[in-house]
């Protein structure tokens, strides 16, 4: 009998050690699937800790900043409200694409979390198949009220985050700047027209494209009154661009020929039509009609002929020499000097608004009404012994007064310079404003302040937790006030997660039909195209796949619209 009692107590003693060491296993989620963890008590988890927890991070810093993330004031905050206290690894930002595949390469050396990790499609599915990253829709669900709340009042945030199985791999940054037809990225490529020029010339802001061609014509020929009355050292150049260059690229000014798609999406050639119907915009009629319009503008003289070939360096030197009638860029300050005073006041340069030809249309970038999304911000690792915490610490990066700090920067340090101070709003709560910098670079004092890494800041948050930035409301306003009116098209393909299979074959299509594409526009603004040449560019599209590349798409707008 006693033989058998021992004999029974080693079986269970066995099958105890095996139910730990399973256990152990799977802590942190070491098979990519997450949820393990959520048994913890949520009131364990308030902040601050009863006693001081560790737990650790990857993150990266601009190049001449602080490189230590826990001597940056946003963390040290972070630190004294939480009791949390997290050891970093820290990469340079200009080295992080180079050495972040490295490190996620080998799980066992990786740290709870990576912060700043802005990890494609591509990256997610195959870490998550890898199991190096875990799924956290569970401890979003148990553990982030401040993320559940962004998720409440945007839930379609929520759905641009979850894969075709529901589970959500990332967490998110979002940065609403206005919304729908009003965000800040429905227009990226805006054309710029050189006011001063006109009037000193005694001419109107062109609404057509007849009246575009006139004004251009107008700037050649009266380049040396123009040289002598502005001191510009080098020729006139009536409109620059950088063809096929996103921001840069210039058909935003054809919009308005055939069914006034233009070409929105300089990547994907994609836009969807009111019925719902996504087509390649080099399909179109308006297409052929604004490139054959823009070859005649070409071969007057009228668009620089460094376009095709120039880098940014370039394209900004001339810009800033005082040369150029009309250029295109996100913001023409970048491109020409002009202050941000002569800009609200719509002195010396001012937006180009929708130019008139067989219709008056601003086609919205794609993915533009949810704009300001990376999917892939954050993730939380197989090594996490304690995600629930980790999840509970990130989610204080989503609180409505800690977003716009880890975005932009903060207050109250003891340096010359803070992006914001601490103000109240119209209800007397607290209200990060942003301060006035004079002579200093925004972007140089937001790198040396903020953060990165997750955040939540919604359109709804302006004027109640923090101010809008400058430089961002000015073109707010423009957009608002000169685009949004004639945004005359009801839909943009959203940014939608495609699995595996549909993200290798866009993946596979896209380079052969975007260069297909972009050689064609190039080659026909220059030299001009015959109706054999457009039927041939119709064919090698069909030969690249084209029909297979438009049903992926149409397959994802057709679930995200259901």
């Amino acid at each position: 009998m006693n033989k058998i009692k021992r004999n029974l107590a080693l079986v269970l003693v066995l099958i105890m050690t095996l139910s730990l060491l399973a256990g152990c296993g799977s802590k942190g989620g070491g098979s990519g699937s997450g949820g393990e963890g959520t048994d913890v008590d949520p009131a364990s988890l308030a902040f601050p800790l009863a006693e001081t927890a560790t737990i650790s991070g990857l993150t990266s810093f601009p190049a001449g900043t602080e490189s230590e993330p826990n001597n940056r004031t946003i963390f040290k905050r972070l630190e004294e409200k939480t009791n949390v206290h997290v050891e970093w690894k820290s990469i340079q930002s200009d080295q992080w694409g180079d050495k972040i595949s490295l490190e996620m390469s080998n799980v066992k050396t990786l740290p709870d979390f990576v912060f700043t990790a802005s990890f494609g499609d591509v990256d997610l599915q195959k870490y998550a198949k890898q199991g190096v990253i875990i799924n956290v829709e569970d401890y979003i669900d148990k553990y982030m009220p401040n993320l559940q709340k962004v998720f409440e009042q945007a839930p379609e945030y929520r759905v641009m985050c979850e894969d075709e199985n529901g589970h959500i791999w990332a967490f998110p940054w979002i940065e609403q700047l206005g919304h729908d037809k009003t965000a800040i990225q429905t227009v990226g490529y805006m054309s710029f027209i050189n006011k001063a020029w006109l009037d000193f010339l005694g001419l109107d802001v062109p609404t057509t494209t007849e009246e575009f061609e006139k004004v251009l014509e107008a700037f050649k020929d009266n380049s040396a009154k123009l040289k002598e009355e502005f001191n510009i050292d080098g020729d006139v150049i009536p409109m620059s661009c950088i063809m096929n260059d996103g921001d840069n690229d210039p058909c935003i000014i054809i919009n308005g020929f055939g069914e006034g798609y233009g070409d929105p999406d300089r990547g994907r050639h994609i836009a969807v039509t009111d019925d719902g119907k996504v087509v390649c915009v080099a399909n179109s009629e308006g297409f052929k009609k604004g490139i054959a319009w823009m070859h005649e503008l070409y071969a007057k003289g009228l668009i620089d002929p460094d376009a095709f070939t120039q880098d940014w360096s370039t394209y900004v030197s001339k810009g800033k020499s005082g040369r150029y009638g009309v250029c295109f860029s996100w913001d023409v300050a970048n491109i020409a000097q002009v202050s941000m005073d002569d800009l609200i006041a719509g002195k010396n340069w001012v937006p180009l608004p929708a130019l008139t030809a067989d219709v008056r249309n601003i086609t919205p970038s794609n993915g533009s009404f949810t704009s300001g999304f990376d999917r892939g911000r954050c993730v939380v690792t197989a090594a996490c012994e304690n995600p629930a915490l980790v999840c509970a610490w990130i989610d204080q990066m989503y609180d409505p007064i800690q977003s716009p700090q880890n975005n932009w920067g903060t207050y109250g340090e003891d340096d010359e310079f803070d992006i914001f101070v601490m103000g109240k709003n119209d209800k007397g709560e607290d209200m990060l404003q942003h301060a006035p910098l004079g002579d200093a670079s925004p972007v140089e004092v937001r790198e040396a302040e903020c953060v990165g890494g997750p955040l939540a800041i919604l359109d709804s948050y302006y004027g109640v937790y923090v101010t809008c930035p400058d430089d961002a409301q000015y073109r707010l306003d423009w957009i608002k006030d000169i685009y949004t009116p004639d945004m005359n098209t009801k839909n943009v393909f959203p940014n939608a997660f495609m699995n595996t299979e549909d993200t290798k074959t866009i993946s596979d299509l896209m380079p052969d039909i975007q260069k297909c594409i972009n050689t064609a526009k190039s080659d026909w603004i220059m030299n001009g195209f015959t109706d054999a040449d457009w039927d041939n560019l119709q064919a090698d599209l069909n030969n690249y796949g084209l029909e297979k590349y438009l049903a992926v798409f149409q397959k994802y707008y057709d679930a995200y619209s259901n």
